[in-house]
């Protein structure tokens, strides 16, 4: 999978404003194949709720994958005639090829796309993109499947959809409702730092943008929508299926092993703008010190369960050291994911071995705590080491907190270099040929 994404955690979220100084907010793609019958009319039908219903500027892009038919001179017309409207050529075929690319060329801040045959009811657009603008969400998405949607398609389809997401809930923990909606919105900083990550290019990669986007902890808004099925649909079912399951399968292969630095999706704690006011508490502290006291509580039952184990066969130094040795790569590896946020393989020997050198200031602690209790009850019970033990790991936590925040897994979203370049433009090579309105 593709990793080249820029480093360090995204900007906080900030509500945009309509005067963009000629830029549009708002950048819908519609990717089309072979669709020359009905385009124009698409378009027109969006353009114009756009232009009755839309506060903010906007464009419509209409990117072509290879199409074989009149499409290209459909498009290319409709840039000519509305200056709200591009045309892109693609020479590939591929939903997410398209996406990409688009994206990846667009300066408005707010990226969506929908089918081009409209399917849903176009009175869920602005709700579907009001969160990004506000600085509510990341990513929002249209459902078919919520309480509130109404749906009018086949048993088959019907059928279909609800095992894919059932799929994708058992086999990825999605908790998003609906995957393959074709309505589907994201801020473009988020996409900065995402499409890098995302390897299909076809109908499975919207899926795969948004099980990344909810694994790397961002806020991903869902509108119910009204949805009416395309009977003329040109998608092949049973080949989209197939490709999806290997889709599932990669993603969540890639997942398991941790080969995508998702830490650079992170949102810093508190992203509303007015937390900067704040003074004296460092960011994410209380997210921070939530994970850490549950790992730390499944770490120092780990330890008392191994130390009684070991004690059975050894004397109580062995039997502390060894303890103390396994449960702490396990709170060294529980820590880095869980409280500091850090995934991939990219420093995890050496955080490792930062942990041991906190591992040993601990040992130190503790030994030094059974060294003075035998030397004071001579032949102390098991339940008084136990005791002991606790009260000398309570001051190795706290100790061990100070150390993995300061040094071990520092906060290094300020540091220089970390700010990855911006979002880059498509090459050239992307789009064959683009056609603007230059009146």
């Amino acid at each position: 999978m593709r990793t080249d994404t820029p480093r360090g955690t995204l900007p906080a979220r900030e509500h945009l404003l309509a005067d963009t100084a000629g830029l549009p907010v708002l950048d819908v793609v519609l990717p089309v194949y072979n669709e020359e019958d009905d385009l124009e009319r698409c378009v027109r039908r969006l353009h114009d709720h756009l232009v009755r219903t839309f506060p903010y500027g906007f464009r419509i892009t209409v990117a072509d994958n290879a199409s074989t038919d009149g499409t290209p001179q459909v498009a290319a017309r409709l840039a000519r005639s509305i200056p709200e409207v591009e045309a892109h050529r693609l020479e590939e075929k591929g939903r997410g090829r398209a996406l990409r690319a688009v994206w990846s060329y667009s300066d408005a801040p707010v990226l969506a796309y929908m089918d081009v045959d409209l399917s849903t009811d176009l009175n869920a657009l602005l709700p579907l993109v009001a969160p990004l603008i506000s600085g509510h969400s990341d990513l929002a998405i249209g459902s078919r499947l919520a309480r509130s949607s109404r749906v009018v398609r086949g048993p088959k389809r019907e059928f279909i959809s609800r095992s894919y997401n059932l799929i994708l809930k058992s086999s990825l923990a999605a908790r998003f409702s609906d995957a393959q909606c074709g309505f589907k919105a994201i801020r473009r900083e988020v996409a900065e730092r995402l499409l890098p990550m995302v390897e299909d290019t076809g109908w499975f990669f919207d899926t795969e943008l948004l099980v990344l986007a909810e694994r790397a902890g961002l806020r991903i808004h869902e509108v119910p929508v009204d949805w009416v099925d395309d009977p003329d649909s040109t998608v092949h079912i049973v080949s989209t299926a197939t490709e999806d399951l290997k889709g599932v399968w990669r993603v969540g292969r890639a997942l398991a092993v941790g080969a995508l630095p998702l830490d650079r999706l992170a949102r810093p704690f508190g992203d509303d703008p007015r937390d900067g006011a704040l003074t004296g508490v460092p960011g994410g502290l209380a997210r921070q010190l939530v994970g850490f006291c549950v790992v730390g509580a499944l770490s120092t039952l780990l330890y008392l369960l191994l130390y009684s184990l070991f004690r059975a066969g050894a004397g109580p130094q062995v039997a502390n050291a060894g303890a103390l040795l396994v449960s702490a790569v396990a709170n060294t590896a529980a820590n880095r994911r869980l409280t500091f946020g850090v995934r991939g393989r990219e420093r995890a020997l050496r955080h490792q071995a930062q942990g041991l050198v906190v591992f040993g200031i601990g040992l130190a602690l503790t030994s030094g705590s059974l060294a003075a209790l035998a030397a004071a009850a001579g032949n102390p019970s098991h339940g008084t080491e136990l005791a002991v033990l606790v009260a000398a790991n309570l001051a190795a936590t706290v100790l061990r907190f100070l150390l993995l925040r300061a040094w071990v897994f520092p906060d290094r979203r300020d540091a220089p270099g970390d700010e990855g370049p911006g979002l880059p433009s498509a090459p050239a090579s992307e789009f064959p040929y683009s056609v603007r309105n230059s009146r």
